[in-house]
């Protein structure tokens, strides 16, 4: 019988919440809760992938690097990246063998070190967007985009911030090993961060200053590795229209036609759940069969089409 696979997505504030100081017992503490939500997959007859987020742990990094960068060398943004696929792993990994443990799972689990190809020629390198680290004064700012060609930008009046490319992925150099991984029933996690961006030249891999967005990663890999099942755990049990206002709608089950709909008519916003959407047509029109969105809270009830948002071809 063929494997069903199964992709979960969710992000890096799992593990480090906006509320917490994002200390590594809290970290391990929220690793517990994550992996009781995965291990739920597990139960229900898939071979699962997990991608994590890693935005708060990479600022944090950041922040630590610019404190020490008199006295230590500073890391480019790609081996932060790495960095935090291997913090991050280590704590999931020991959080998923123990809940395995507890429920007499028999699976491994394994983090995979990923690396994910961009195209050099993306217009996301003419364009940076994506914030990352510190919020800096605008002198300091100004000196570092003079010093070390920073693009920088005014973010939301808390002060200057250092901006990144976030380019489209369009391979995964691990693939291969991933579904072998699969193929001997372990939980691999993979794709930390959105896995660490290289580029091909001269035919060299090359790491880069950029940041891939986790759900396309995560939506490439799914489609890569044939997965049946393409899940992104959010903070919200389902995908809203009209969200926030008194005539708010909740959405059970939509075509990839009414998801493309109501993204032209600015119901999911870039900053939240447009990146998530946009993941989700593209693992569809690739060949999948079906998205859920949903928290980790209600994933039980959603795997049980109780709950949750499916997407559909």
């Amino acid at each position: 019988m063929e494997n069903r696979i199964a992709v979960v997505a969710f992000g890096g504030n799992a593990l480090h919440p906006e509320h917490q100081v994002g200390t590594a017992e809290e970290q391990e503490k929220n690793a517990v809760e994550a992996s009781a939500a995965i291990s739920e997959i597990v139960h229900n007859g898939y071979e699962v992938v997990v991608v994590h987020g890693n935005g708060p742990q990479v600022g944090s990094l950041l922040i630590q690097m610019e404190k020490a960068a008199d006295e230590v060398p500073v890391l480019p943004l790609y081996a932060c990246v790495a960095g935090t696929q291997g913090t991050i792993g280590y704590m999931l990994t020991n959080a998923l063998r123990q809940e395995c443990g507890r429920l007499g799972l028999s699976q491994e689990v394994v983090t995979v070190l990923t690396t994910v190809v961009v195209d050099p020629d993306d217009a996301a390198f003419n364009t940076p967007t994506k914030p990352i680290g510190p919020f800096f004064t605008k002198e300091y700012a100004e000196r570092m985009a003079v010093e070390k060609g920073w693009i920088v930008v005014e973010d939301s009046g808390r002060g200057y911030r250092r901006v990144v490319p976030s380019p489209e992925p369009i391979g995964i150099l691990e693939k291969s090993s991933i579904q072998q991984m699969i193929e001997h029933h372990n939980i691999v996690i993979a794709c930390g961060g959105g896995g660490i961006p290289v580029i091909i030249q001269d035919g060299e891999f090359k790491g880069v200053e950029a940041v891939i967005d986790k759900d396309l990663a995560s939506s490439l890999l799914a489609r890569e590795i044939g997965a049946h099942l393409f899940i992104i755990l959010t903070g919200v049990p389902q995908v809203a229209i009209n969200y926030g206002q008194p005539d708010r709608q909740w959405l059970e089950t939509i075509t990839v036609a009414e998801a493309k709909k109501y993204t032209a008519e600015g119901q999911f916003p870039p900053g939240s759940m447009g990146p998530k959407i946009a993941a989700a047509i593209k693992f569809i029109e690739a060949g999948g069969q079906e998205v859920l969105i949903t928290s980790a809270s209600e994933l039980d009830r959603a795997l049980k089409h109780q709950g949750g948002t499916y997407i559909v071809p």
